[in-house]
């Protein structure tokens, strides 16, 4: 009977403690987030902590124009370099319009040419009009017999001739203006054909493959999601007590879950100006149900070319920031990263 009462009082004595334990831990999440729920003795003096995932920049392929897609090169994971051509859009009817543009620009010109035919006519019968008006004048004043009124319908000649020769002129000016109307028209046209063959906007690897060939895209229809490799960084949420001394461009450590046994350096590139809700990936309520900061931890870009390979987004970890540029980086945060084979990395000559 003893023996019951000394066990039931031991069970009630471990209750009461694990009860104990859970609150100082969930006190220690609301008072300052997750930096709260790591002890001192995990997180040295001048330093703050949270978790966060891998992300990198994304960019998306998408078509200028609507149409049908005759083809879709990389698959999702592969890598594409900037400028490469990725797609195709199909083009036979922006051909047909080019061709039509310039049958018009060629029409164009011979109505130009015979305009100016014409402008030479012209110019011609005012001289010769001129001309005959002079003769007249001169036999006037000479005492010859000559009409006023052949003098009269000379000087009208004149004129005719005058506005015949600018109406000419009006007109190849207007074939002139339809030449360049024809060949900006052939251009437009030109532009939308080279567009037709979408590029990649830059390096990087396939996230998602949007569209198939014998698809049909409208205007700004994503083919490709890229992820850029270059731009990788891990974005957490410091709490308000933390963040007022972070310093821009300090330096931070990144440890993730699934290789806990490297340390990823990386920098503050970015300190959000104002609060906001702590997003769910944060593992603690108390810590969501309180305002934070967005921090962006950049990964240096030199670094990621190195492990492009090895780079992957959406891999949780744990971050930390030196609040102190004074204090020294623990043993187990000196940066340690996987062997690199130089040999491996570098590109084939062939």
């Amino acid at each position: 009977m003893l023996n019951k009462r000394r066990l039931i009082v031991l069970i009630v004595v471990v209750v009461v403690l694990a009860l104990a334990v859970i609150y100082v831990v969930r006190h220690k999440a609301g008072e300052g987030g997750l930096a709260g729920v790591f002890a001192d003795d995990t997180v040295p003096e001048g330093f703050a902590t949270s978790n966060g995932r891998i992300e990198a920049t994304e960019v998306d392929v998408a078509s200028r124009l609507a149409g049908r897609l005759t083809e879709v090169g990389p698959r999702e994971g592969e890598r594409v370099e900037a400028d490469s051509v990725v797609a195709h859009v199909d083009t036979e009817s922006l051909e047909a319009q080019l061709r039509q543009a310039k049958a018009e620009r060629n029409s164009a010109h011979q109505e130009s040419e015979h305009a100016k035919a014409v402008v030479a006519q012209r110019e011609s019968e005012l001289e010769l009009a001129r001309r005959e008006l002079t003769r007249l004048q001169r036999l006037s004043k000479q005492g010859q017999f000559v009409s006023e009124e052949s003098v009269d319908q000379s000087r009208t000649a004149v004129r005719t001739a005058e506005a015949a020769e600018r109406a000419a002129r009006v007109l190849v000016a207007a074939t002139e203006a339809a030449i360049e109307a024809a060949q900006a028209s052939i251009e437009r046209i030109q532009v939308d054909i080279d567009d037709s063959t979408l590029r990649a906007p830059r390096s990087g690897r396939v996230l998602y493959r949007l569209a198939e060939p014998g698809e049909i895209v409208g205007i700004g229809g994503k083919v490709l999601s890229l992820l850029d490799l270059s731009d990788v960084y891990m974005v957490v949420y410091l709490p308000e007590t933390v963040v007022g001394r972070v310093p821009l461009n300090g330096e931070a450590r990144i440890v993730l879950d699934a290789a806990p046994e490297y340390v990823i350096p990386a920098e503050v590139s970015f300190v959000a100006a104002r609060a906001q809700f702590t997003p769910k990936q944060v593992e603690t309520r108390s810590a969501r149900e309180k305002l934070s900061f967005r921090v962006k931890l950049q990964i240096p870009a030199a670094l990621l070319s190195r492990y492009e390979s090895l780079v992957k987004t959406g891999v949780p970890g744990v971050a930390y920031v030196r609040l102190d540029p004074q204090r020294q980086w623990p043993d187990n945060l000196q940066p340690k990263l996987p062997p690199w084979n130089e040999k491996a990395a570098a590109p084939s000559s062939n």
